[in-house]
């Protein structure tokens, strides 16, 4: 315990110096919402993937990699090729530059001042502001889980105190006020450049850790041959509702056209992986960038890095499943649960007796992937370890928390109230976005206290999802077309966005829903009786959206009037040069 006191105490020093150096450094408005636009390529690149990769990518999708296998493996290729290499080479220039010759200090303003539409802006923004508090929550829960667990672990061994529902309780929800709390002295205070400051150094930690989990699980199994083998022969745990649903193991992938297909590449998989391009707290890191050359060279870094945290978080969730067996051995239940009690409590029998991977056991029997890779650590790694990933998940958390706190912010107080309403004054757009930013942090623990633990993978896929259906065809195609219209914008975001919704609010069932179906008859699988409506409710909302809103914005923009061509010129003004 003493060992993770001063671990933490060092972290924490650290992140607070970089905090205070943004602090200082933050001038004026530009400086708190864009760090002042010039920044090292390796800064952009650690900045941007520590705030697209961090507790969603390693807790929920590496639980969700433990249920489904090395498919999830499909979005690290997507994560490396839209969401480094496309997102920075194609967007991430024009972005740099379009934003430059409008003066735009967010995402929101970068769309209402492109298509000249204060209600472009105020509807994004609103949109931004709503929404992003459920991604944060998702997040904020997880790293509070994890805090709760060490401080729970310290106070019995300690202290010598019961465990108790009431006990439990009381350190998660002071774990939630305090990270938050953490997170609001340097958010409020160093703004973006302290955020990307810090980002930077956290992503930095987060891939040497991860790089060590690689090596250690593969040690575990006797190398990589051994390890994926071991892995394959898991095939006939796998429990029969879940084959049903189409799974034949963790290396073979999943039966095309069944719900479990649908589910993973639909929404997992395209929604995170497409949606990641239109991010309002990653789009902001292009503006960033002090010229065209540093986005080229962000890319390695930035490739690099996804590269070594969601492929690897995939790879050892999948892994996982074999670790757990191989230590469990034939033990009757009870000594399983004598192993796993800390972070399961349960471990499931198929219909022969036999003892399922604990991994599938923690989504059966609890309906919680994002317990999967905090159990591995915690009972297959080494205590230092185990200390150490604890530190690399609060920064992982905070990267990303305080880069959507930041969004969310700049959402509400620049963006609706005061450029959408035109409620701003001179001298208050910092005033401002530290009141939306203070917002976004107390509706993120309204929903932190709401949503139930396992929704991180969920939650983040349907707000990537969200994000890509209301905000990419505009975006993209202001970016390259000159004829895309105000009118073909507004109707676009509007058009994605209630489609996006109706479709999830009435028609998908998300995977946490789907992994509870299975726990009875399902029926949904070919030859069982599904029909094309019953599949539909598996394909993620977005796979139809976002062509909607693609077609809503061509369509209107080709039937409606141009916008002024001195107005093009200037947003073309760095670009045709």
């Amino acid at each position: 315990m003493a060992v993770k006191i001063i671990l933490a105490l060092v972290y924490l020093a650290i992140v607070f110096y970089l905090a205070y150096k943004g602090w200082k450094e933050t001038k004026e408005a530009s400086d708190y919402m864009l760090a002042g636009r010039p920044m090292h390529p390796f800064i952009t690149a650690m900045s941007y993937g520590g705030t697209f990769i961090s507790t969603a990518a390693i807790i929920g999708f590496g639980g969700a990699a433990g249920v489904f296998g090395f498919s999830l493996l499909w979005l690290t290729v997507l994560n490396i090729f839209v969401g480094i290499f496309i997102a920075m080479v194609f967007f991430g220039k024009r972005t740099r530059r379009m934003g430059i010759a409008l003066d735009a200090h967010t995402f929101p303003e970068f769309l209402g001042r492109r298509f000249q539409s204060r209600f472009i802006q105020g509807l994004s923004g609103l949109v931004v502001f709503l929404f992003i508090p459920l991604y944060s929550a998702a997040v904020l829960i997880g790293i509070s889980r994890m805090l709760e667990a060490t401080v729970m672990e310290g106070l019995v061994q300690s202290l010598g105190l019961a465990v108790s529902p009431a006990l439990t309780a009381t350190v998660f929800h002071w774990s939630l006020v305090g990270f938050s709390l953490l997170l609001a002295v340097y958010v409020l205070s160093g703004g973006m450049k302290g955020v990307s400051y810090a980002t930077a150094f956290q992503a930095t930690i987060m891939v040497a850790m991860m790089v060590v989990l690689l090596v250690v699980t593969y040690g575990k199994l006797g190398g990589l041959t051994s390890a994926h083998q071991a892995v394959t022969d898991l095939a006939n745990l796998a429990p029969s509702k879940f084959k049903a649903g189409g799974m034949g193991g963790w290396t073979v992938g999943l039966d095309r056209g069944t719900p479990l297909c649908l589910t993973v590449f639909s929404t997992l998989v395209f929604g995170v992986g497409i949606g990641v391009l239109a991010q309002p707290q990653l789009v902001l890191r292009f503006m960033n960038v002090k010229s065209d050359m540093e986005l080229h060279r962000a890319v390695a870094y930035g490739g690099f890095f996804v590269l070594l945290t969601t492929g690897v978080a995939f790879v050892v969730g999948a892994l996982s499943n074999a670790v757990f067996v191989k230590s469990l051995g034939a033990v009757p239940v009870e000594g399983a649960l004598a192993v796993l009690k800390d972070a399961v409590g349960l471990v499931v029998k198929d219909e022969g007796g036999r003892i399922v991977t604990p991994a599938i056991s923690l989504v059966v029997g609890q309906g919680n992937m994002d317990a999967i890779i905090p159990a591995y650590v915690e009972q297959m790694m080494p205590n230092w370890f185990a200390a150490l990933f604890l530190l690399v998940m609060i920064g992982a958390a905070l990267a990303t928390l305080s880069s959507q706190y930041q969004a969310g912010g700049t959402a509400l107080g620049r963006d609706f109230y005061e450029m959408a309403l035109g409620k701003g004054g001179e001298g208050r757009e910092i005033t401002l976005t530290r009141v939306g930013v203070g917002l976004t942090l107390v509706m993120t623990l309204f929903w932190a206290y709401v949503l139930p633990f396992g929704v991180i993978a969920t939650a983040t896929a349907f707000f990537f999802g969200l994000c890509a259906s209301a905000f990419l065809p505009a975006y993209f195609l202001g970016l390259y077309w000159k004829g895309m219209t105000r009118a073909g914008a507004a109707a676009s975001v509007a058009g994605g966005l209630a489609t996006s919704l109706i479709l999830t609010l009435f028609v998908h069932r998300s995977p946490a829903s789907l992994l509870g179906l299975l726990e009875g008859p399902l029926g949904l699988a070919p030859g069982a009786g599904g029909s094309f409506t019953d599949l539909l409710a598996f394909v993620d909302p977005n796979l139809i959206a976002l062509p909607v809103s693609l077609i809503l914005a061509v369509g209107v923009s080709l039937a409606s009037a141009r916008i002024p061509e001195d107005h093009l010129k200037l947003c073309w003004r760095f670009i045709e040069r």
